[in-house]
């Protein structure tokens, strides 16, 4: 298989990139710093912006599948650069993207109707990462792509432990976090065995 990774350099990033490459796939990166990544022989690093449309298709051209652990951190290039990844998945004929997202995203279980960032579910009072990936959420729900968003709750550090539940559109009862290796390993494997297409999905333990 032949990927294309955004956000290599990532918590999520880097760990997807870990276990893409022992399993012998092909990765193409695209990231603003290569120095950050270790060099593979099946690891194709290219230097760029993923808010740039020409370095996000030379990063998508030749691949078979997407994933996105591109994050907020307190800016718009997540909304700037979805639609970039869109775009160029459509005017190459690729069909499956798996990205990360945020628990607030998914449905409210107080209130179905809205999403959990704004019915006041989290505990967080700024909204603006969830805001974003809400853009994200609406950009792929009409893209008419093969799309999985993989929704983790608080995400500390941590390798995978393997016993997190997750559960399509909603957060997991009473979920309270999950660690970046197991959401990795979570968001690896539906990139491959495609069980939630059109979908969020909340994990937690």
């Amino acid at each position: 298989m032949r990927m294309t990774l955004f956000g290599a350099t990532g918590r999520v990033g880097k760990e997807v990139l870990k276990k893409a490459l022992a399993e012998g796939h092909e990765v193409t990166a695209l990231v603003r710093s290569p120095e950050k990544i270790e060099v593979h022989n099946q690891l194709t690093i290219l230097q760029g912006d993923v808010r740039d449309e020409t370095a996000v298709m030379t990063a998508i051209l030749g691949t078979d599948v997407v994933f996105s652990a591109l994050g907020t951190d307190k800016t718009t290039t997540l909304t700037e650069a979805v639609p970039n990844i869109i775009q160029a998945m459509k005017d190459t004929g690729i069909r499956r993207i798996v990205t990360i997202g945020t628990a607030g995203i998914l449905q409210s279980r107080s209130e179905p109707d809205k999403l959990r960032y704004e019915a006041g579910d989290s505990n967080r009072r700024l909204t603006f990462a969830a805001e974003e990936h809400h853009k994200v959420f609406q950009l792929l729900e009409h893209s008419e792509l093969d799309w999985t968003i993989v929704c983790p709750t608080y995400l500390p550090d941590g390798a995978a432990q393997g016993n997190y539940r997750v559960e399509k559109d909603f957060l997991p009862l009473e979920g309270k976090e999950i660690t970046v290796g197991d959401t990795a390993s979570f968001a690896y494997e539906e990139l491959i065995s495609c069980n939630y297409h059109s979908s969020r999905v909340g994990i937690s333990y």
